[in-house]
């Protein structure tokens, strides 16, 4: 696996070592060797995984500390737009987003740490999301940030997305007390 930062210090990217041949193909999805090896000592407790049409937009989700998750994110089939947004109060990255595309081809993942609202796009049908976390869900300590707030700028490749009851309902951000520190 190569694992490189982003322009957002906690945010990494991960490039498997894809083995392929006339039968198709075969990688390491997950390896705790090799995040150690790497300083990234992580214990997941749940897979999650999605399906969503063209044009779903699910987020910006966090869950507040003590239940705050870490998420490795993949897409098994088609293809997404993943963004993060930092929302530790005391980082100098506080507000700014990183987006990335996740698809079935690059077999790009993503680690977004706690202290992170998250969510994504799809770009294709039928696509496959798939998420190891490193908390159990908890859905009173479940938070949701408008996905389409000003303040953040984020340009999620779509014009008019399908949402959900609970993420068009999301907070602005200027009116966002976070409750992540560092």
């Amino acid at each position: 696996m190569e694992i490189s930062e982003c322009s957002i210090q906690g945010l990494l990217i991960i490039q498997p070592r894809v083995f392929q041949d006339d039968r198709g193909y075969f990688f390491e999805s997950w390896s705790k060797g090799e995040f150690i090896k790497d300083g990234i000592d992580v214990d997941f407790v749940q897979d999650n995984q999605s399906l969503s049409h063209k044009g779903v937009l699910r987020g910006l989700h966090f869950q507040s500390p003590p239940f705050a998750q870490g998420k490795l994110v993949r897409v098994i089939k088609g293809a997404v737009l993943d963004v993060a947004v930092d929302i530790r109060r005391n980082s100098p990255t506080y507000g700014k987003h990183f987006a990335i595309e996740l698809n079935e081809d690059n077999k790009i993942m993503f680690f977004i740490p706690p202290g992170f609202a998250h969510g994504f796009a799809t770009l294709t049908d039928n696509t496959i999301f798939s998420y190891k976390c490193t908390a159990y869900y908890n859905k009173e300590s479940e938070g949701t940030i408008l996905w389409k707030d000003n303040n953040l700028n984020i340009n999620w490749l779509l014009d008019n997305p399908m949402i959900s009851e609970k993420d068009k309902k999301g907070i602005n951000f200027s009116e966002f007390q976070s409750p992540f520190y560092s």
